[in-house]
């Protein structure tokens, strides 16, 4: 078994969804191998998501949660399989993503299944893709109280008197 791999592979993980929640998008690049395959289920989004690039799943992702969309990705569970240079993860996924110019709140859960590279001892994600086992969709309208009271992707307000 090879542990030091593997805790590399769960730091590669982690930040792969940190980078993707706060919109680092050079660091989020940097989680990818340049030929990634990339495959994400999304009842919300109208379609299956397919990538076959580093460039095309960043441009994506960069515009698609641009803005002021909060993003929440948790991942755990991790089962990982090293061998050699390659292995495979199965991460089991919870996310939140709030649009608050639609009021918009999609909550779900899905389970990745990745595989990994090493390249000149770096590793990084050949592929990743989920199929939802819930996604649910509702109006923060309906939703008694609920009030976002910070955004860090949201615009200052003005300041009132000036």
């Amino acid at each position: 078994m090879d542990t030091i791999a593997m805790e590399q592979i769960r730091a590669l993980k982690h930040r792969y969804l940190r980078t993707l929640d706060l919109k680092q998008w050079t660091e989020f690049a940097d989680t990818l191998c340049p030929d990634v395959l990339g495959s994400y289920g999304s009842p919300s989004g109208g379609r299956p998501l397919e990538f076959t690039s580093r460039e095309d799943l960043v441009g994506y992702m960069s515009t698609a949660l641009g803005g002021n969309i909060i993003t929440v990705h948790v991942a755990n569970h991790p089962e990982i399989t090293v061998d050699g240079d390659t292995a495979t993860g199965s991460w089991c996924l919870e996310d939140t993503v709030i649009v608050p110019d639609y009021n918009i709140l999609i909550r779900g859960a899905a389970y990745y299944n990745d595989t990994y590279r090493r390249e000149d001892g770096v590793w990084r994600i050949a592929s990743t893709g989920y199929d939802r086992i819930f996604e649910a969709k509702m109006s923060t309208d309906a939703l008694p109280g609920f009030a976002i009271t910070a955004n860090r992707w949201a615009e200052a307000p003005a300041p009132h008197g000036n």
